[in-house]
C-alpha cells in the first residue's frame, strides 16, 4: 500500500498541473474564436462568466485524458530518471504491480468522468447553445457619430451635430419617427441625452427645447407643429439589450445515453417500417412487371404518341415514389448512426484514460525524463493521433462508410494495443529512448557558441 500511495502521489501534482495548463490553453482558444461576437455588446459580467462556465464543461471532458497522458510521463519519468524503476525492479516488484494503482484510478476516473460526460455536458452544451445564441442575436451598443444620420434603432433616424464626450449630452438633434407609416413625424430639440429604460427593454431620449412637426400622409393640406421644453421618446431596444430564450429543442450532443438510446429505438421502429414500405413499392412496380399497376391507355381511342406519352409519366411517377422511399429510408439510417456516434463517444473519451496509462508508464519509464516539455511533446503525438482517429471516425461513421462503434472505438483500440504491446515489451527489458539524433538538426553555430560560452564559464 506504501508504495501504491507513492506512485499516486507522483501522479496526483502532474495531473492537476497539466489539467489546470490544458484548460487554460483550451480557453484562450475559445475567448480568441468568440471575442468578435462578445465585443461592444454590452454584455453583463454575469453572462460572460456563465458563458465560459457552459463550455468549460466539453473542455474538462476533452482535457482529463489528455492530463492522464502528461502525468504518467511525469511520473514514471520522474521514477525513471532517479533509478526508483530499477530499484524497484531489482527489488522483485514487476512493471505491472507498478501500474495496478495509476490503472485502479484511471478506472475510477473514467467512471468519473462518464458520469460528468452523460449528466452534465449535455445540459451545459444546451445553455451553452442558447446562451451564444441570444448573444449573437444582440447587436453592440448604440453609437452615434456627429454630423451623421443613424438608422441602428429600428423606425428611427437620429442626427446629432454635436456630442460631448464627457457628459454624453447630444446638441442640436433631428429625429425622424417612422414608426407610424400614416403620419411623417420630425423632431428637433437643442440638447437631449439617450439612455436605457430600467428593465433595459426601451431606449429613452430625454429632448429638451425643441420641436415636433408632424404631417398626414392620406391629408397632405394637415400639419401640426408642436413646442415643448422637455419631452421623452421611447424608441424600442430589443436588439441592443440581452434577453435570454427560453426552451429549445435539444440536439444530439445535448442528450444524455438514455435518452438518445430512446430515440434511436424510436428510429428502428420508423426504420422498420420504411423498409417494408420500400419493399412493397419495389415489389410493385420493378418486380412484378406483368401485373404492372395501371393499365396503358387504350390505342382505339388517342394516337401512340399520347399514349407512349401518358404511359411515360406513369412509370416516372412510379420511379420517383421508390426513390422517394429509399430515401427516407436513407435518411432514417443516417439519424440512427448520428446518435449512435454520440452514444459510444460517451463511452470511448472516458475510457481514453485507461488507455494513456498503457501508453504513459512504458513510455515515461524509457524516455527517462520527467520535465513537462518531454511529456508535452510526447503527449502531442498521441493527442492528434487519437483525435485525428476519433474525429475521422465520427465523420465516417455519419456518412454510413464504417459501423458507429468502430468510428468511436477505434483510436482506443489501437492505442490499447500498442500501450499493451509496450509493457510487455518493457517488463521484460528496460529500453531507453534516446533524442541524441535530435544534435544533427542543430546548425554547427550554434553549437560552437553553446561550447565557447561553457569554456568562458570555466
Amino acid at each position: 500500500m506504501i508504495l501504491y500511495r507513492y506512485i499516486l502521489r507522483n501522479h496526483f501534482i502532474p495531473f492537476l498541473f497539466s489539467l489546470i495548463t490544458l484548460i487554460c490553453i483550451f480557453l484562450l482558444q475559445f475567448l480568441m474564436k468568440f471575442a468578435d461576437r462578445l465585443v461592444g455588446k454590452g454584455l453583463d459580467a454575469w453572462i460572460i462568466t456563465k458563458l465560459i462556465v457552459f463550455n468549460l464543461s466539453w473542455m474538462v471532458v476533452l482535457v482529463v485524458p489528455m492530463a492522464t497522458l502528461v502525468a504518467t510521463l511525469m511520473a514514471f519519468g520522474n521514477m525513471s530518471q532517479n533509478n526508483e524503476v530499477t530499484i524497484m525492479k531489482s527489488s522483485g516488484v514487476s512493471l505491472y504491480r507498478l501500474m495496478f494503482a495509476p490503472i485502479a484510478a484511471s478506472v475510477v476516473l473514467s467512471f468519473l468522468l462518464y458520469l460528468f460526460n452523460n449528466e452534465v455536458l449535455p445540459d451545459a452544451n444546451h445553455q451553452a447553445k442558447i446562451l451564444m445564441s441570444d448573444i449573437s442575436r444582440t447587436k453592440p451598443t448604440l453609437s452615434l457619430e456627429p454630423g451623421f444620420f443613424s438608422q441602428e434603432v429600428p423606425n428611427y433616424a437620429i442626427l446629432a451635430r454635436k456630442i460631448d464626450q464627457n457628459t454624453n449630452i447630444l446638441y442640436d438633434l433631428t429625429i425622424y419617427d417612422y414608426s407610424n407609416a400614416m403620419k411623417i413625424n420630425v423632431v428637433t430639440a437643442k440638447k437631449g441625452k439617450i439612455f436605457f429604460s430600467a428593465n433595459q427593454t426601451k431606449l429613452i431620449m430625454a429632448l429638451e427645447d425643441g420641436e415636433i412637426h408632424e404631417s398626414d400622409v392620406e391629408n397632405t393640406t394637415m400639419y401640426r407643429k408642436l413646442r415643448f421644453e422637455k419631452h421623452k421618446i421611447a424608441m424600442n431596444a430589443d436588439l441592443f439589450t440581452f434577453q435570454q430564450s427560453g426552451p429549445t429543442s435539444r440536439g444530439e450532443r445535448e442528450l444524455s445515453v438514455e435518452d438518445m438510446k430512446y430515440i434511436t429505438d424510436s428510429l428502428y421502429q420508423i426504420q422498420a417500417s420504411n423498409i417494408k414500405y420500400l419493399e412493397s413499392e419495389v415489389n410493385k412496380y420493378i418486380l412484378l412487371k406483368d401485373k404492372f399497376p395501371f393499365k396503358p391507355a387504350p390505342v382505339q381511342q388517342q394516337s401512340k404518341s399520347v399514349e407512349k406519352m401518358k404511359n411515360l409519366d406513369r412509370v416516372r411517377t412510379a420511379m420517383n415514389v421508390v426513390i422517394s422511399a429509399y430515401r427516407r429510408v436513407e435518411w432514417t439510417q443516417r439519424e440512427i448512426e448520428k446518435y449512435e456516434v454520440e452514444i459510444y463517444k460517451k463511452y470511448a473519451i472516458p475510457a481514453a484514460c485507461f488507455v494513456f496509462i498503457l501508453i504513459g508508464a512504458p513510455l515515461g519509464i524509457m524516455v527517462r525524463k520527467g520535465g513537462f516539455g518531454v511529456a508535452a511533446s510526447i503527449s502531442l503525438f498521441f493527442f492528434l493521433l487519437y483525435w485525428a482517429f476519433l474525429i475521422g471516425g465520427e465523420k465516417l461513421s455519419e456518412r454510413g462508410i464504417i459501423s458507429p462503434f468502430m468510428g468511436m472505438w477505434s483510436a482506443n483500440i489501437l492505442l490499447f494495443t500498442a500501450g499493451l504491446l509496450l509493457t510487455i515489451q518493457t517488463n521484460l527489458e528496460t529500453k531507453t529512448i534516446s533524442f541524441e539524433f535530435l544534435k544533427k538538426f542543430i546548425p554547427k553555430s550554434f553549437e560552437q557558441k553553446a561550447e565557447g560560452n561553457e569554456n568562458q564559464d570555466s
